[in-house]
């Protein structure tokens, strides 16, 4: 017996064992009547109580014509009756009937003659509804032409999940003929197919009767073999009049369009949200490396599993470069960012890394050409052609490269360099859709890159000649040891014109020079350097510091666009004095020996190229083992806090056991400067020597 108790049959075996009555006999309600050989009634059966109205007591003795047939047909009926039961021939018709309370019923008839063991003769009518019997014939009818003509796969299993029937549309669904599916389970048929969820899902449906609709499913069958399918799987409990579980009715939709348009919005979105945050992401600083490191990190692992940012470098040294066809491309890595890949990230070249790729690798002909280079397979062969050295190939081909995309880095209508894209991990090959994701990627981060490679070099140029006016002096002079620093601004921001100076004067006298040439880059570094020259060129003249100011303001308003702020001080050490100046500066920090810090009121002035306002002159004392440190507002200044806490914070860090000069510059740079500053940091600290100390 099966799990439902219907019995089981091999082959044309007969069925052993008891089994439950199909309900369709009871859906018919067919009346059973047998009549001698006269026409009278001698057996009359519950459904024709039913059917005609008259109990058994009623109609058994009667002639059946009278109680079972309209008047109107009663001399037919008597014929037909006779010629059965004289030939013994089946007749079958439709005729009404006039029932007991004398409603009328069109009834279809079955009449055959009987034989028993005497030989005498019976005659037995079966008798049914006819609207019954049509009913069902239409029933029938409908269910086989939609079953057989519907484009949705259908089939019946049993109980032990085996196919019973299936219509024309599964047979193509999977690809099998319906006969061989008969007596099989889809484990057999479609094993490419998630059958343990279709089975599992089949069973709860016979248990608990509760229909599963729409269960999603891929796999392949026999019909196509080589792709992927999606399907919406269907599956309801079968039960006859009796509530005997039958089986399980399955529908099956093909919906492999609307999975893969489903697919493919999804990779829009996810390629649009990508662009998005590449948006957001590249380009937050004209750092070149940085930037470079921002489009690697974009890349891995959305669309790549090894991303490696190159440029030529050339275009890094700033000049235009276009390569013959038979010219090696000499290649500045920039960043590599690579998705749990250590040895294709090996075989990578190390930013910073000048590489040279022969003339037929695939990255020079993207940087040849300007065009990208896709291999959605990457063969053994490839590998020679993506990989700068056979020993990086070997390590790419143990890494699993599979797919290759390289793409051009072009801002301006210059080739810069190009995004090198490989996939281990990801099974999917490069596709057009990655390509145009790439370039796409490509074309953002290119002008952003070139933006940092030409900011860079004017930061360059800049600073390097920033730093060629600034000075080189000794560490003890005219009775002062003095350290200093010079700080650029972080890389998100370009150099100053902030200076300082020590200049030696007549009688061991020294003078003292911090500023800040208000804007940036090499035109603040410029006026700089006028400014610096012109102060060393009064000094030596002996001035008041008062009055060297005031030359300065008058030469600075004669520079374009320019002011500055400046605080001048002259050491004496025979006085042990300082006489100080201040034009819009920060005041300077005094620290006397063994005492606090603390910040000198001098007047503040106005910045130099303001003019028309007079400077004053302040004298401080400054003996043996007292410091001044001057500085400019790079030091202090933030965009967060408060610059009372700042000098504050300043003054704290100077405070405490004496100890070397180039310790404490140090001390405050590290402390005080913040990466992200966008000033730059001039520092200048003296302290004053005993008068027997050259």
């Amino acid at each position: 017996m099966s799990a439902a108790g219907s019995p089981e049959s091999e082959g044309d075996e007969p069925v052993r064992g008891s089994a439950r009555p199909s309900g369709l006999l009871d859906v018919l309600r067919v009346a059973s009547v047998v009549l001698d050989a006269d026409g009278r009634i001698v057996l009359w059966s519950p459904q024709a109580e039913e059917l005609f109205g008259y109990e058994a007591r009623e109609a058994l003795g009667q002639y059946a014509a009278r109680i079972m047939v309209h008047e109107q047909h009663l001399d037919l009926v008597v014929k037909l009756f006779a010629d059965v039961m004289g030939t013994g021939q089946s007749w079958a018709g439709a005729f009404p009937i006039r029932r007991k309370d004398g409603s009328t019923r069109l009834v279809e008839f079955r009449n055959m003659r009987l034989l028993d063991d005497q030989g005498d003769v019976y005659a037995l009518g079966l008798c049914a509804d006819q609207s019954t019997v049509h009913r069902l014939e239409r029933d029938v009818a409908l269910s086989t032409r939609m079953i057989a003509q519907s484009p949705i796969g259908l089939a019946v299993l049993d109980t032990d999940l085996r196919y019973v029937s299936v219509n024309p549309a599964l047979e193509e669904i999977n690809g099998v003929p319906a006969e061989e599916h008969l007596g099989r389970t889809a484990r057999e048929v479609v094993p490419r197919m998630d059958v343990d969820a279709l089975e599992s899902a089949a069973r709860r449906v016979l248990d608990t009767g509760r229909p599963v609709v729409d269960q999603s499913t891929i796999g392949r069958t026999p019909a196509d073999p080589h792709q992927d399918h999606a399907w919406s799987i269907s599956l309801y409990r079968l039960e006859n009049a009796f509530g005997t579980v039958l089986g399980v009715a399955v529908s099956i939709v093909d919906v492999t369009e609307q999975y893969r348009a489903g697919i493919e919005a999804e990779a829009a979105r996810r390629r649009l949200a990508l662009i998005a945050d590449a948006s957001g992401r590249i380009g937050t600083s004209l750092d070149l490396d940085r930037t470079a490191r921002e489009l690697a990190d974009v890349a891995v692992p959305e669309l790549a599993d090894i991303a490696a940012v190159d440029l030529l470098d050339a275009v890094v040294q700033g000049r235009r470069t276009s390569l013959g066809p038979t010219e090696a491309a000499m290649i500045r890595a920039l960043a590599v960012q690579g998705y749990d890949s250590a040895e294709a990230l090996e075989a990578a070249d190390p930013p910073g890394q000048v590489a040279r790729y022969a003339p037929d690798r695939l990255v020079t002909e993207c940087v040849r050409t300007g065009s990208p280079v896709m291999l959605p397979e990457v063969k053994d062969e490839d590998l020679a052609r993506i990989a700068r050295s056979p020993e990086a190939a070997e390590l790419l081909g143990r890494a699993g490269v599979h797919s290759y995309l390289a793409v051009p880095l072009i801002a301006r209508g210059e080739v810069l360099g190009a995004l090198d894209l490989k996939r281990t991990r990801n099974p999917l090959p490069f596709t057009e859709d990655d390509l145009l994701l790439a370039r796409e990627l490509a074309a953002r981060a290119a002008v952003q890159i070139d933006n940092a490679r030409w900011y860079q070099s004017a930061r360059e140029t800049a600073l390097t000649l920033q730093r060629s006016l600034l000075p080189s002096h000794p560490p003890v002079t005219g009775g002062l040891e003095v350290a200093s620093r010079y700080q650029p601004a972080g890389a998100t921001s370009e150099v100053g014109g902030d200076w300082f100076d020590v200049i030696p004067l007549e009688g061991g006298k020294t003078a003292l020079v911090v500023g800040d040439v208000m804007g940036s880059g090499i035109p603040a570094a410029a006026a700089m350097g006028r400014l610096r020259t012109a102060t060393n060129t009064l000094a030596s003249l002996g001035l008041d510091p008062a009055v060297l100011l005031e030359h300065l303001d008058r030469i600075t308003t004669g520079l374009e666009q320019a002011i500055a702020t400046c605080v001048y001080a002259v050491h004496d050490p025979h006085l042990r004095q300082c006489r100080i100046a201040n034009a819009g500066h920060l005041p300077p920090v005094r620290v006397r020996a063994g005492g606090a810090p603390e910040l000198l009121d001098l007047p503040t002035g106005v910045p130099l190229g303001v003019g028309g306002v007079a400077f004053s002159t302040t004298t401080v004392d400054l003996g043996p083992g007292d410091r001044l440190v001057f500085y400019t507002d790079g030091l202090v200044e933030t965009r967060r806090d408060p610059l009372d806490e700042r000098l504050g914070t300043l003054l704290s860090l100077l405070d405490g056991p004496d100890r070397p000069l180039e310790e404490v510059c140090d001390l405050l740079l590290r402390t005080l400067h913040e990466p992200d500053n966008f000033d730059d940091v001039a520092l200048l600290i003296a302290r004053a020597t005993a008068p027997d100390t050259p």
